[in-house]
């Protein structure tokens, strides 16, 4: 199985702790961000690893270098050879596509997702449903939702602040559509990438979501949400990190945000 982690980011939420360190290097109860993932993912079984690298990539590089790689194969996508910020998830994933194309999906994970979620069950789903692409997704409060179908089906994307929906064709649809707030996680078929190629249209940094809101009418993009309780925190933020660090100090609980 093979995976690849979002580790480019700048942090700019989490300064000044990233002024000297990429996010991703940020400690959550004595670990870094990154090694929580990548033991998370070879628990799971993942051999095979790629991670994008920008803010502070050669610290990323000595990082892993100082681990042995965690007994993985560890692929290290270097963004700073064709942009000067980062090519964002999209573009990130495209970027990679040399490790990650294949016959097998492959999953994707946020550096700064600290999670217990059963990715072996995930990835499963996603194999079962013959995706395209599946996404963590989970029922909690924020200000942007995918809207989902009752067979999980991604159909669109809303913004309950501003109103704004993606397809404008969905808007009539919100009644019978369900809101789930996404969990930072997918498994993607390579079998994607020929679509991506296309919608990139010779662009090196663009989004994720908007490539999934444009492809999920003809193509499978399901939402997967584990019934199971789980532990689930997004900590890109001081006050999401501080909780994250009570709860595995055993002080705290699960933590749910709005961004």
């Amino acid at each position: 199985m093979r995976a690849m982690v979002f580790a480019a980011g700048l942090g700019t939420r989490l300064r000044p702790l990233t002024n000297d360190r990429p996010k991703a290097l940020v400690a959550v109860a004595g670990k870094p961000m990154l090694q929580h993932v990548i033991e998370h993912l070879k628990a799971a079984g993942v051999h095979e690893l790629v991670i994008n690298i920008h803010h502070f990539g050669d610290k990323v590089i000595d990082f892993i270098n100082h681990n042995a790689s965690f007994g993985l194969t560890i692929h290290i996508s270097d963004e700073r050879q064709v942009s000067d910020s980062p090519l964002e998830t999209g573009g990130g994933i495209l970027y990679a596509r040399q490790w990650l194309d294949g016959d097998e999906p492959f999953i994707v994970h946020n550096a700064d997702i600290l999670t217990d979620l059963d990715l072996s069950a995930f990835y499963r789903s996603h194999c079962q449903r013959q995706a395209m692409a599946s996404l963590l997704v989970k029922q909690r409060d924020t200000q942007r939702y995918f809207l989902v179908d009752d067979d999980h089906r991604l159909r669109g994307w809303t913004n309950i602040a501003t109103g704004e929906v993606k397809p404008a064709h969905v808007a009539g649809r919100l009644s019978v559509l369900h809101q789930r707030a996404f969990g930072g996680v997918h498994v993607i078929s390579p079998a994607i990438f020929p679509l991506l190629e296309q919608y990139a249209a010779g662009r090196q940094a663009f989004g994720i979501t908007p490539f999934y809101l444009d492809i999920c009418t003809p193509h499978p993009i399901y939402a997967y949400q584990q019934l199971q309780p789980y532990s689930w925190f997004d900590i890109g933020k001081p006050e999401t990190l501080r909780q994250a660090e009570a709860a595995m100090s055993g002080d705290g609980k699960e933590c749910s945000i709005t961004t």
